[in-house]
């Protein structure tokens, strides 16, 4: 891969300093939820999507680096994931795993297939 999972660098509509809370989140075959929070940290960037009913109101933790598109107009960021991908992602406690890099190591692998 030879973008980093954890920046927006090939994210189509990004620019730096945009606020995307708020925005609907498309897996490639579905919407899992919204924006909650996000994350521009040079190499831990990240979304964290309030599934709502989806996953029984599961938060999850999505790198940046899986962002294909945003597009502002329908305030909407697309992911090259399925829905059985995020459903399947490693737990995110947002009280324990917010910096925590041993779950970013996870999580990193896991989106890289390297798990």
């Amino acid at each position: 891969m030879a973008r980093g999972i954890w920046d927006y660098e090939s994210a189509e509509g990004y620019a730096s300093g945009d606020d995307l809370t708020g925005y609907r989140v498309e897996a490639a075959d579905g919407r899992i939820g919204k924006v909650d929070k996000h994350s521009e940290d040079v190499g831990h960037a990240y979304l964290v999507v309030d599934t709502g009913p989806w996953i029984f109101g599961r938060t999850v933790l999505v790198p940046a680096g899986t962002v294909n598109r945003v597009d502002h107009d329908d305030r909407s960021v697309w992911l090259d994931r399925t829905m059985e991908e995020i459903r399947n992602s490693p737990e995110f406690d947002p009280d324990t795993h917010a910096d925590g890099s041993d779950y970013h190591q996870a999580l990193g692998a896991y989106y890289l297939g390297t798990v």
